[in-house]
């Protein structure tokens, strides 16, 4: 998860029909991407047999521009009936997270509790505790296409003092019951992230994380007279996932999806598009073979297209002369951020960037937590596993909770297969300190000696990417008075 959240200053463009990918992979922002092999895959070599096969081939590439964030969502639930949950039931995580879980650039330092909601038969309410001590909540409340209603905990709506959330389905009528905080979602499903804040990593500290986090609610109006006990699923030694997969299945999860959800008014222009490549609400998803192979040829290079529009993310840089940013565009930073107000503006190609490396959004960002990214060090170039990295953090990062660097895989953009943890942070027991209170990470390669808590392990034969975390960051942040340089390469 970026995608724990993501956007707050970052770019983005527009779907297009693309009838062949050279008439699509032009940089809309006129950015040279940086070097990196995983986006210069090849494309197909699509030759359509007739018109129709062209049109099927250009709109299921646009599909999965426009289908990602809700594909994304979706893949989340799939992965919750596979573990034997169901919506309206949360998923928790009894220790810090393995890779077991690959889910988008999730957050390996905070204890997460996530319900999953589903209203079509009538309001559910969701409860938040009040923060208490060194207990508190950071999240935020999202509908089926990601975008947020709002955020809980102390940098949200109830400012710390926990209440109910009253998630209401799409066209609710009727009135918010006293007490209750309206949270009207524009899908039936959708789900929450929330974090259960650690302060110093110790056994105890997860201990308390977990008790508190488990406090949390979920459950229907209906019942509220009487709440049955909240259903938690620990999915510490399960397999969990919403990594993207770019094969038919995307286009079966997109089905499901919209078989189930409304049409939103902003996007009923692709009623149609839809029904060309076989979705359509109602009837079943059953492509003939060839169909399934022109699909494939689309999600193929719409899969190569993303990957290099996400390597365009990185300029701006959040730290001039540095590669460091915010992974979001920044036109689609501000309209998810506002439900896509400007009726000028509806970010897609934008939007399928952030969704295939990342999860969830909030509605205030840099308000809990902001987020900086980068794949490539400070020559430029991709980072390799089996080379050694350095980062230099200085003293005095302006955060109230804590800050994190996590290592993603650069294909998958989730966590390294099998390796023993992924970060570190603030909260890491035995983190070193140099004498003026800065930080030495490693990544990568061998460690050096006597630095072993300060570095990260990676895939010799693998590429990764890295992402910064910064919760509860403080205006001296936003005015860069604190700088983070480039991860360089130890030579």
């Amino acid at each position: 998860m970026i995608v724990d959240n993501i956007f707050r200053y970052g770019p983005a463009i527009l779907v297009t029909a693309c009838l062949s990918f050279s008439a699509c992979s032009e940089n809309s922002h006129n950015e040279k991407p940086a070097t990196d092999s995983t986006a210069q895959s090849s494309v197909t070599v699509f030759n359509p047999a007739n018109v129709n096969e062209q049109a099927i081939y250009s709109r299921a590439f646009n599909a999965v521009l426009w289908g990602m964030p809700v594909v994304n969502s979706e893949l989340m639930y799939q992965s919750l009936k596979k573990a034997s949950g169901d919506y309206n039931q949360i998923v928790y995580w009894s220790g810090l997270i393995n890779s077991k879980n690959q889910t988008l650039t999730p957050n390996p330092d905070v204890i997460y509790i996530n319900p999953l909601y589903d209203t079509r038969k009538g309001p559910v309410v969701l409860e938040i505790p009040p923060a208490s001590g060194p207990s508190s909540i950071t999240g935020s409340v999202d509908d089926a296409w990601q975008t947020a209603i709002e955020d809980v905990g102390p940098a949200g709506v109830d400012k710390g003092k926990g209440g109910k959330y009253l998630i209401l389905p799409p066209g609710f009528k009727g009135k918010t019951p006293a007490g209750y905080i309206p949270m009207p979602s524009s899908t039936f499903a959708g789900f929450a992230i929330l974090r259960s804040n650690l302060t110093d990593g110790s056994k105890d500290d997860l201990a308390r994380a977990i008790d508190y986090g488990k406090r949390v609610k979920i459950y229907p109006l209906s019942q509220a007279a009487n709440p049955p006990e909240t259903k938690f699923i620990d999915l510490i030694q399960t397999d969990f996932s919403n990594t993207i997969p770019y094969d038919i299945h995307f286009f079966e999860i997109l089905n499901d999806a919209v078989q189930r959800e409304p049409w939103l008014t902003r996007d009923k222009a692709m009623i149609d598009q839809l029904k060309t490549i076989g979705i359509e609400k109602g009837k079943p998803f059953s492509p003939d073979a060839r169909t399934k192979e022109v699909l494939a040829a689309a999600i193929k290079d719409a899969h190569v297209w993303v990957d290099q529009k996400y390597l365009t993310v990185f300029n701006p840089p959040f730290y001039e002369g540095t590669h460091w940013a915010l992974p979001a565009f920044q036109d689609f930073a501000k309209e998810v951020m506002s439900n896509y107000a400007d009726s000028n503006s509806y970010p897609t190609d934008g939007r399928a960037t952030s969704y295939s490396i990342a999860y969830f959004s909030a509605k205030h960002l840099g308000a809990g937590q902001y987020y900086l990214m980068t794949a490539i060090d400070k020559d430029g170039n991709s980072f390799r596993g089996s080379q050694l990295y350095r980062l230099h953090l200085p003293a005095n990062v302006p955060i109230k909770l804590y800050w994190s660097i996590t290592m993603y895989d650069r294909e998958t953009h989730a966590l390294i297969k099998d390796m023993p943890y992924f970060s570190r942070a603030s909260t890491t027991p035995g983190l070193q300190k140099n004498a003026d209170g800065s930080v030495d990470l490693y990544f990568g390669g061998k460690a050096p000696a006597g630095k072993e808590s300060n570095w990260i392990p990676a895939n010799p034969d693998r590429e990764f990417e890295l992402l910064a975390r910064f919760y509860g960051p403080e205006k001296e942040f936003f005015e860069k008075t604190w700088k983070m340089s480039d991860a360089e390469e130890v030579k």
